[in-house]
């Protein structure tokens, strides 16, 4: 069998400031590395400090290797062969080239792991995540600023395997393009309940219709391709808010033309976005079209179903103040209104829209 050293990380062999740097707190002292026969070698077996657990051994009392540790839990579980193994990229040397090098003497063959897969490393700022440098977040704390579903976008946004930043700038990426997609399904659910069931049926498809359905089309193919290359989520993500986009230009450009969109084209791209983020795990597997409107339990449909004539009461108010702010030539009113209508309401997973004199309700739920 091929047992050479280091499979993973070869030019790592020798360099006593990567063997360090990957044992972190785990690797000993220069004095203790003069004890050593050999300076690459990793203990199998180490002497328990106080406090530390212990069994009996040939050696002494002691304890298995941080190394060892984990090729015995992994090999008692799976045998002598593994497809796939995970990790950290900071763990391909020493420690996974180090289990490697246990399991595959142990087992007399030269191949223990077929695919390795090291997700890249999580970073503050620029800055790898520090205690002495006083810039760990912890996953709490991170909640405490953005929704987890934010937080998931900001993942997806990047490669799994390449180093992700957490700072302002992922963050706002992250929120821009949950606000994409929340308008998208504000104004996707407006229309198909707007327009009803009688215009989903036996609709002559017009040049904008067949324009945006070779586009739809196009994309799918785009995020399949992009989640069969190493399940390129950022890339996937990329098509779709294009996807979103071209979808928005659509819906203007029939406005313009007096006419409704395409029920049954905007219901298919809006399933399909929100079936692709139930894969992503950003929404929940009960909701129909888009973000839920409550991560409280209850299911979108119930919460809209209560809402509903709340919403309609709100819609006609502010209907009846604008006209009396527009007839009595009042542009702060007009101001506070617009304010409701694009920042407070949207947030609320509800939307309004005027239409030449009378208000129109739109309302989202998951």
């Amino acid at each position: 069998p091929n047992h050479s050293y280091a499979k993973l990380v070869p030019e790592a062999v020798g360099n006593l400031d990567a063997l360090v740097e990957g044992e972190g707190e785990l690797s000993v002292s220069n004095e203790r590395l003069k004890e050593k026969r050999n300076e690459k070698d990793f203990a199998l077996w180490k002497a328990s400090k106080p406090g530390e657990p212990e069994w009996d051994s040939p050696w002494g009392k002691g304890r298995p290797g941080w190394h060892i540790e984990c090729s015995v839990m992994s090999c008692d579980i799976l045998g002598s062969k593994i497809d796939v193994h995970t990790g950290g990229v900071d763990l391909k040397f020493p420690h996974h080239d180090n289990e490697i090098a246990q399991a595959e003497a142990h087992y007399k063959h030269d191949q223990w792991v077929n695919y390795f897969l090291h997700s890249g490393h999580l970073t503050i700022e620029g800055c790898k995540m520090s205690k002495s440098l006083k810039n760990f977040i912890t996953i709490k704390e991170a909640l405490g600023r953005y929704t987890s579903r934010q937080l998931r976008f900001a993942f997806l946004l990047h490669a799994w395997n390449a180093t992700l930043d957490y700072g302002t700038n992922t963050m706002q990426e992250a929120e821009q393009i949950e606000k994409l997609f929340n308008e998208f399904f504000l104004t996707a659910k407006n229309l198909l309940r707007y327009q009803g069931a009688e215009n989903e049926a036996f609709v002559k498809w017009g040049s904008l219709d067949k324009d945006l359905n070779a586009k739809f089309l196009s994309k799918k193919s785009l995020v399949h391709e992009a989640l069969c290359d190493s399940i390129d989520t950022a890339s996937a993500l990329n098509e779709m808010r294009d996807l979103v986009k071209e979808t928005n230009i659509y819906i203007g450009s029939c406005r313009q033309a007096s006419r409704d969109p395409n029920q049954s084209l905007i219901k298919s791209i809006a399933n399909y976005a929100t079936n692709l983020l139930k894969i992503f795990g950003v929404i929940p597997d009960d909701s129909t079209i888009g973000f839920p409107l409550s991560a409280t339990g209850s299911t979108s449909a119930g919460m809209e179903a209560v809402a509903e004539p709340f919403v309609t009461a709100l819609a006609r108010f502010r209907d009846d103040v604008r006209i009396v702010a527009r007839k009595e030539k009042v542009r702060d009113i007009l101001d506070v209104c617009d304010s409701l209508r694009d920042d407070v309401l949207p947030e609320l997973g509800v939307r309004l829209e005027d239409i030449e004199g009378e208000g129109r309700r739109r309302k989202c739920g998951g």
